[in-house]
């Protein structure tokens, strides 16, 4: 090979490596920046749906570990450190699930319960009394957008801490009480969050959150704000209703500001009928979207 071809050559292989090298660059520069699209309903559904499909996810039973494996597996797929913490309450096992980015105190906690309640107490037919409920609103769609939120939020955003209550729904049952999984948390955990937001029954075909009596007024009006931002003003009623005591009530009760979002106007509840087909992923999209926005754009809001 003469020089001139040794030069020739030389000079492709530069500008071929300057286009390669320049591609990248175009490539990175022209990924669009993640924004509240990032949360996507449909996927979230499927969630709702792999829960339900579990079968009942009653403290101690069979379901209630795989989907608590499941969960698992999931958080960590997306990048989250996942640790579960052991206490006990009544007599029973509480396993509460924390997914964070860093050891860091968390800036925002978001909450939701992940057992479903063991008997169907509220169901239409007397003889249903006694069978478990499904749990797809009233467990899983909470579960479900904070999934899609550990998948969707970018990872420079404000530290962020998901936690999957334990034994929540099992009250006025013997032997058992209310929201023990996040009262065990509450005793367990010397945190203090500028905010606890807890989504609870969020999937209802027919979304209608009303602004919740015993919530943090200020945070409140944030999250509405953020809501009103997307267009969701009929998802998110801008006026109070309901007073509730879930598991948001311990960490007002330890001088945390907390929220439950909550469409407590579901007519399934703990009843058989709450199943997967009364869940809709237009209605997990517009909570996860608003908290998204909430999270990652706050200043959007104004």
């Amino acid at each position: 090979m003469t020089k001139r071809s040794i030069a020739t050559y030389l000079a492709v292989i530069g500008l071929l490596l300057a286009a390669v090298l320049g591609w990248y660059a175009y490539s990175d520069l022209s990924q669009p920046e993640p924004d509240a699209t990032s949360f996507d309903g449909f996927r979230a559904y499927e969630d709702v749906k792999t829960q339900v499909a579990f079968g009942p996810r009653i403290p101690g039973t069979e379901g209630h570990a795989q989907v608590r494996a499941w969960m698992r597996a999931e958080l960590e797929s997306a990048g989250w450190h996942v640790e579960v913490q052991e206490s006990e309450a009544l007599g029973h096992p509480i396993l509460n699930l924390i997914a964070k980015r860093s050891d860091a105190p968390p800036q925002i906690i978001l909450g939701a319960h992940y057992d479903s309640r063991m008997v169907a107490d509220n169901d239409p037919v007397a003889a249903n009394h006694s069978l478990p409920v499904p749990g797809a609103n009233d467990g899983a769609s909470g579960v479900a957008v904070l999934l899609e939120l550990a998948r969707s939020l970018p990872k420079d955003t404000t530290n962020v801490w998901l936690v999957f209550f334990d034994a929540e729904d099992n009250g006025r049952i013997a032997g058992w009480d209310w929201i023990l999984g996040s009262r065990e948390f509450v005793a367990n955990n010397a945190l203090q969050p500028r905010a606890v937001v807890v989504v609870d029954m969020v999937g209802d075909a027919d979304l209608n959150i009303y602004k919740e009596r015993n919530s943090d007024p200020a945070l409140t009006d944030e999250i509405w704000s953020a809501a009103q931002s997307l267009g969701h003003e009929d998802q998110f009623i801008p006026e109070y209703k309901y007073s509730m005591l879930d598991d948001h009530t311990p960490f007002l009760e330890a001088g945390i500001p907390a929220v439950d979002l909550i469409d407590f106007d579901y007519p399934f509840w703990h009843t058989l009928g709450d199943t997967a087909n009364k869940v809709a992923p237009a209605s997990l999209e517009a909570v996860g979207r608003t908290l998204w926005v909430w999270i990652v754009q706050p200043d959007a809001q104004n």
